[in-house]
This record gives structure tokens, sequence and C-alpha cells, in this order.
């Protein structure tokens, strides 16, 4: 019975205890109401949990660390799916344990009946991803607004294809999670997700980190390296960018795209690999075609499926969804559990977010990091909205700022002496290792290595 399928029928009455027993994969029943009812051995052993420690909690509460449904996140749900529809269903999630790492697992679920006829969920949990050893809370798409919903629903379907995709939104909007949204809802979720940042990478670096070279190719290269396309085979390479690509890395991509096969640098013979590919910009590719800065015949090889990220001032009803998990994922990093007051919310809900929820979530750090108490008050939130607004400029990837409340009623720091401090002291924590700081900041690694260049000179 283990790793079977669901086999669509009615309910048969179960006792639940010794149902969970057969399965050798973990396994969970959980109620109408979300409650973990019984977990059997596997499970415990997997997620490092007793059966006690989470029969009758919540499951999104266990398995995702949220306070609401995964569904009313935007998310897949085979409770809804199940309850509603009372059909089995299978979906892609992320699981936690208790030190926070990160499962990816493959979620089937099953219509069981409890033996007072009431209709139970049996959840199948089998793990395709090794966990997430970065000891931090990995960022995912969060919302219930109507066009937060809406492009869901537009990346669910772009999933189910092959063709390439084009995302498209203002800096901030967070195109690298929709981009791994489509990547662990297609076909491909077992697979690697690798990501080439266009704007950060000269034509020669472009080349040799995308396709690889070969041995004696460049400069101090002793063999033979492997570029990312190859890396990818089987899988998804998210181009973030795409418009910075020199005209000459274009005309290499198209053939790429068209052929599927390419050569490393250096190298003498032709190579393939199976990638779909996925690229981001926060431009509009067609007035850099019109200017005859990107080419007409990629901009259609790559814009297939187009997806729009709306901008945060289109979907202000996010904000109460957005500022819980974003404060989570800041807690985490800094060992402490944030809090906003009633009127601290209501003064995040006046503000339109120009840097969009990089903007927010950096409004949130600074907050948290010159609140004199976890509980973040209105008058440090303003604090920082007034600081943002006397500047005239949103927060995002190249943000310095200048200076912000040390608290309620203190002295002021410096965004950046704020924003110093709480880098190097993540460099210390993981080891001085910058892919790892720059996922917990929520930046790319570029942009983290232009952070620390500024800090250097000051």
């Amino acid at each position: 019975m283990s790793g079977a399928e669901p086999n669509p029928g009615r309910p048969v009455p179960v006792d639940l205890q010794s149902l969970v027993n057969t399965h050798q994969q973990p396994f969970v029943v959980i109620d109408a109401g979300y409650r973990i009812l019984a977990v059997n051995a596997a499970y415990e052993n997997k997620f490092c949990v007793h059966a006690d420690q989470v029969i009758g909690k919540h499951c999104y509460e266990v398995s995702h660390n949220n306070d609401n449904p995964c569904h009313k996140a935007g998310e897949d749900c085979p409770h809804v799916s199940l309850y509603e529809h009372r059909r089995p269903t299978i979906c892609i999630h992320q699981h936690y344990d208790p030190a926070m790492r990160a499962h990816q697992v493959r979620v089937s679920a099953y219509p069981l009946s409890g033996t007072d006829g009431s209709l139970l969920m049996g959840e199948l949990i089998e793990e395709i991803a090794a966990p997430d050893t970065r000891r931090h809370m990995p960022r995912r798409m969060v919302g219930r607004s109507q066009p937060f919903l809406a492009c869901v629903d537009q990346l669910k379907v772009t999933a189910s294809t092959e063709a390439p995709v084009l995302i498209q939104g203002e800096t901030g909007t967070g195109k690298e999670l929709a981009a791994k949204y489509i990547h662990l809802h297609s076909p491909r979720r077992e697979q690697p997700f690798l990501t080439v940042d266009c704007a950060v990478l000269t034509e020669t670096l472009f080349e040799a980190e995308v396709f690889g070279h070969a041995r004696g190719a460049c400069t101090g290269s002793v063999g033979e390296r492997v570029g990312l396309y190859e890396q990818a085979n089987g899988g998804t390479l998210f181009l973030d960018e795409v418009g910075e690509l020199p005209l000459a890395q274009q005309a290499r991509l198209l053939r790429v795209l068209e052929t599927g096969q390419f050569r490393r640098v250096g190298g003498r013979g032709m190579r393939s690999a199976d990638v779909r590919i996925i690229c981001a910009t926060n431009r509009h590719l067609w007035d850099g075609v019109k200017a005859g800065r990107f080419r007409e015949d990629l901009y259609y090889r790559i814009a297939c499926l187009a997806v729009r990220m709306p901008p945060l001032r289109e979907r202000m009803d996010d904000i109460d969804v957005l500022v819980p998990s974003l404060l989570e994922g800041i807690g985490h990093t800094m060992k402490q559990h944030y809090t906003l007051t009633p009127e601290a919310m209501r003064r995040l809900l006046k503000y339109m977010y120009p840097g969009n929820v990089r903007e927010l979530r950096n409004i949130l750090f600074v907050a948290a990091t010159t609140s004199p108490v976890p509980e973040i008050s209105a008058e440090v939130i303003d604090a920082v909205l007034n600081q943002h607004m006397a500047e005239r400029q949103p927060l995002d990837d190249d943000w310095s700022g200048a200076s912000a409340a040390a608290s309620a009623a203190a002295e002021a720091v410096t965004l950046q002496e704020v924003e110093g401090r709480h880098i190097m002291e993540l460099l210390r924590r993981y080891d001085n290792s910058r892919r790892q700081v720059a996922a917990v900041l929520g930046i790319s690694e570029r942009t983290l290595y232009r952070k620390l260049k500024r800090l250097r000179a000051g």
C-alpha cells in the first residue's frame, strides 16, 4: 500500500492507528477541521517528532508553520480538494520539521471514513528532495487578494505546459518565487531548478557559466566545467533580468532554445540537454525590441506564455497576510518572535510600496531591528515610513537608506548601519557563505556583493 496512487472509491470504516501503521512511508490522518488525528512511526522518524507533539494540532500549523490553511495563502491544498469534492488528490508541498528544515514532499490524499462514519483525510507523504539545511525560513508566495489568486491560477496553467515562460513585473514583486512556483508544480518538479542572473554576467562569463567550458579554454581553468544549462537537464533554468543580455548572447540563447544543442566554450562537440526555460524582466522587452536592444525572434521564443506579477499597490488586501509571514522569516534569522500592534498594521495599510513586497520586507526588517520590544509599535513604523517618504525613492535591491528610529523615542541610526550589522552577523552565523546569507535576506548574490563592497568602502 505504501507509495500507491490514490484509488477513487467509497471510504470504508477503519481503525485509525492500525491504518497508519500499515504504511512504511509517513502517513497522517486529518479531520475536517484540519486537526491531526493519527501519525505513524515513519512520520515520527522522518520529521523528528513524537505523535503526542502533533496529534490534536492543525496540519498547517505543524507542517507549514502557518496560522491559516494553505489555500488561504494561494497554495495547493489537498484538504480542500478532498473535503469539497470527496475525491483523492496529489500535490507538491514543503513540510517543515521542528528544526525548520524544509522537506520537498509529494502528498497523496485519500478519503477515509472514521468509526463514526465521518469523512477523514489520509495523507501519504513521500519526500522528493533532501531537507534544506540552511536553517532559515524559505520564502514563498503568500496572498489571498483577487489579483494574487488570479496570478497564481495563471502560474498553475503555465506549470502544466512545457512552453517557455516570460515573467514580467516591477522590482520586488517576486518574479523568482513565481518561477520556482511554476517549477514545483510542473512535471519537472523532482529535477533541478537553477538560476542565472543575466545582469551580473559579462559576455564571456555568461557563456562559461551557462554552457560550461572545455579544459584550458579559460585563463586558470585546469579542468572541464559543466555549465548550468547542462546541470539543469530534465529541470528548469531561470534567466533573471533576461533583458540585460548582450545581443551576441541573445543569439546564442536563441540557438539553444531552437535546437536544444550547445557547445562548451573551447569545446568541439555539440551537446544537448532537456531544459525548460523561464525568463524574467522588470523592463518592457518590446520597447527593447523596437530600440534594437533585444532580438525580436528571441522575444517571441521566450514569451510563448507571459505572466504579469501584480505590484503590491494592486493587492493591498494581502498586507495582513504578508506581514506575519515576513516577520516570521525575519524573526527566525534574528532568533526573536516579532508582532505588530493593531495601529502599526493600520499604518502599513496606508502606504503604497513603490518597492513592492521587497520594500515591505525591508520596512519590517528595519522596524524589527530598531524596535525596543518584540511588539513593534505604530511610532516605530511611522519613523521608518517617514524616512522613506522623505527620501522620495523606493527601497529595492540597491537601497542604501539614510536613517531610521533606533526606537520609538531614541536616537537615529542609518539604515545602512543597521543593514551592515545584520549582514555581518549573518555572515558569521553562516560561515561566510554569501549564497546562504543572500537567501536569508531575500536578495541576489550580486546585490549582496554590492552591499558588502559599500560596507568595506565605508
